[in-house]
């Protein structure tokens, strides 16, 4: 049994060291005194995450909370169970019995397994520990190389999976574990870089040593498996997707030959084939709630694939990316596939992005031809390029942070200048990026000395510091009175240069909708 406690202990040592092998050292800790029937739920968590990819409870069912306890009885395996019973309600009377099960689960905890709770139950936990540092720990644990066990958690779908399997099995039993048609493994992942050149670069690109160039959609990552007549869909996140996408299964299951998986984005485009508002497409393919296949039919969301990891019984996770672009093309039409060039001139892949960005999509992609699929983690063979906007905003509200956050002021609610005011601010999205210890420190300081009042974890703000942030892009919102929102909002830093009266005014802000 793993008590909560030691786990909320690891969890902060974790949060209160920069060094990466101080913190695989504290996880292998845990994980050494953890036994098999807890060892999944230990590593979800110290993973950050719990084990339910749903739970139902929000930020508002976390407001109202009992006292905390003041002597720590739970254990790992009695809140995972907690919480798999609250994940379970629905029907009528479900939100009452879901906050009297969640009252007895937090009513048991102290106050730092609250904290804990309520950040990994939104998402909202920062202790510093990624999927891939408890892959490096579970080597530690079990003296087995870390990539054999990132190859394991690829193929099995998540690190929890295959846990178990290196700890009772050791190499033989994670060797045992392959790609299986049907069984979703995780994606392969993109580094960044902010031009074409500087992706170039860092794949050693030139004339001679050419890198491909891709479109990198504004869509949703899917991973198509077809054994078969059997098609499954599933997302980045391995939710199955399957009976949203129709006009995706229509595509897979008319493709030739047999057993194959796929790897690629699914899209609303117009009549003239250019791409949709993100959120045009996420919600065609929302996974949230019971939707009917009447409802959630739609023939204009296509699919567009990248990669194939398997074709006719023959795994091609290890092959190179060329080869597999060569069986993508042999096997999916141009229709279906993204457009590509081959190049390592500058000027030629340039040229290409300009295309692509004229057409409405997200940026590029550029991959190291010689790659194989490496799949569940960001390395250098794929760097993604997309341009990046800033706006000066204005914070309007400020909420109290989780976790290792907790006691400073951190999510930022933003808001851009209404152009009939100076004193007028149109709220446009919220943020927690980018921020540094030093920062939060400035920031709580700064806010509570602009405190108008509060309204449970949020403090509302005089509206006179400009903050400078980063965007992907805003998409169209009914949630905020301006109709747009950002998109992967980041702060840049804080500008003591200009007055509110100088912030982007809410018409910048939707100029940049597409």
């Amino acid at each position: 049994m793993v008590n909560l406690s030691d786990l909320v202990a690891t969890s902060q040592d974790v949060a209160s060291t920069r060094a990466r092998t101080a913190k695989v050292a504290a996880l292998a800790t845990l994980l050494e005194k953890t036994a098999p029937d807890a060892l999944e739920v230990v590593v979800s968590y110290l993973g950050g995450q719990v084990r339910q990819r749903r739970t139902g409870v929000g930020w508002r069912s976390l407001g109202d909370l009992p006292a905390p306890a003041e002597v720590s009885t739970l254990d790992v395996v009695a809140v995972d169970a907690a919480l798999e019973e609250i994940a379970a309600f629905a029907g009528p009377g479900s939100q009452a019995a879901r906050t009297q099960a969640l009252h007895a689960l937090f009513g048991s905890a102290t106050a730092a397994e609250q904290a804990w709770l309520r950040g990994a139950i939104t998402g909202e936990l920062r202790q510093g520990a990624s999927d891939a540092l408890v892959q490096e720990a579970l080597a530690v644990r079990t003296g087995l190389p870390v990539a054999d066990i990132r190859r394991a958690a690829m193929l099995a779908g998540s690190t929890r999976a295959v846990a178990g399997a290196a700890v009772a099995g050791g190499a033989a039993a994670l060797a045992a574990i392959g790609l299986e048609v049907g069984r979703p493994i995780l994606p392969m992942l993109a580094a960044s870089a902010p031009t074409v050149a500087e992706a170039l670069a860092k794949l050693g690109a030139s004339p001679d040593h050419p890198v491909a160039v891709e479109a990198k959609l504004d869509g949703i990552r899917i991973q198509a498996h077809r054994r078969g007549d059997d098609v499954l869909v599933v997302s980045r996140s391995l939710d199955d997707l399957t009976a949203r996408l129709p006009a995706v299964v229509d595509v897979v299951r008319s493709l030739p030959g047999g057993d194959l998986v796929l790897d690629g984005e699914a899209l609303l485009t117009d009549d003239a084939g250019r791409a949709r508002p993100f959120q045009e497409t996420s919600s065609r393919s929302a996974t949230h709630g019971e939707v009917s296949p009447e409802s959630s039919s739609d023939l204009g969301l296509q699919p567009y694939f990248f990669d194939v990891l398997h074709r006719d019984g023959r795994d091609l996770l290890d092959v190179s990316a060329a080869e597999r672009a060569a069986e993508l093309a042999d096997l999916v039409p141009p229709a279906h596939r993204l457009d590509r060039v081959v190049t390592g001139e500058p000027a030629s892949a340039e040229q290409f992005v300009e295309n692509v960005l004229r057409r409405g999509h997200e940026g590029v992609v550029v991959k190291d031809l010689a790659a194989p699929y490496a799949a569940g983690r960001r390395g250098s063979a794929w760097v993604k390029v997309k341009p990046v906007h800033t706006l000066d905003l204005v914070v309007l509200a400020v909420e109290w942070g989780s976790g290792r956050r907790r006691g400073w002021l951190s999510n930022i609610h933003l808001g851009a200048r209404d152009p009939g005011g100076t004193d007028d601010f149109v709220m446009v999205g919220k943020t927690f990026k980018g921020m540094t210890d030093a920062m939060l420190t400035w920031q709580t300081e700064r806010f509570l000395a602009l405190e108008t009042h509060r309204e449970g974890h949020v403090v509302h703000v005089r509206p006179e510091q400009v903050v400078e942030i980063a965007i992907d892009g805003v998409q169209r919102s009914t949630r905020y009175a301006g109709g747009a929102a950002l998109r992967f909002a980041r702060v840049v830093g804080y500008r003591e240069d200009k007055s509110p009266g100088e912030a982007d005014t809410i018409d910048a802000v939707r100029a940049l909708l597409h």
